[in-house]
């Protein structure tokens, strides 16, 4: 340990040179001298800085160079020889709709419903395009003809489900096709 001595700024008291407070008058000393040299002095900082650099010119230099395609006689290699043509099945959707049984209480998922003014062939319409984007169990049905149903609608639908949780676990499929979609009771 150093015996230096230095005085406080405010009182001028004799200090310890490892002191960090005046016992005189409670001021904190300044100072490196507390912790020893500043971590940021000029030449070692550039020395870092320069060091830094130059690690990451020859990492880049590094993969630059892996990265490029030197070899100038890259060769082709062709399958040579019969092939086996598969047979396939042609799958044809149903083109009929589902009907929803008069008789029959549960859940569906109602895609749009439209007013019977603007006719039922824009309802079969929306049924067909969401029977394109593979839902499956579409159809169209009269909404006058179920007691649970506001009359005078034509709704497309989708699926027969015994609980609204299950109806519920369908609905982010159908909502891909009609962001509108909604779960609902079917009562006859």
């Amino acid at each position: 340990m150093s015996d230096e001595r230095t005085s406080c700024p405010r009182c001028g008291t004799v200090v310890g040179a490892r002191q960090e407070y005046c016992v005189e008058c409670g001021v904190r000393l300044p100072g490196p001298a507390r912790f020893g040299p500043l971590p940021a002095e000029l030449r070692s900082l550039r020395l870092r800085i320069v060091g830094l650099a130059a690690v990451a010119c020859a990492g880049a230099a590094t993969a630059i160079g892996i990265a490029s395609d030197s070899s100038g006689d890259a060769r082709v290699i062709t399958a040579t020889g019969g092939s086996v043509t598969a047979p396939t099945q042609a799958v044809e959707p149903r083109t009929r709709l589902v009907r929803w049984p008069r008789a029959r209480s549960g859940w569906t998922i109602v895609l749009t419903s439209v007013p019977k003014s603007k006719g039922r062939d824009k309802a079969v319409a929306i049924a067909q395009r969401a029977r394109t984007r593979r839902l499956q169990r579409v159809g169209v049905l009269d909404s006058s003809t179920f007691a649970s149903l506001r009359p005078g609608y034509w709704m497309t639908f989708t699926g027969r489900y015994q609980s609204e949780a299950h109806a519920t676990g369908s609905l982010r499929r159908a909502r891909a096709v009609v962001k509108g979609a909604r779960v609902q009771r079917i009562e006859p």
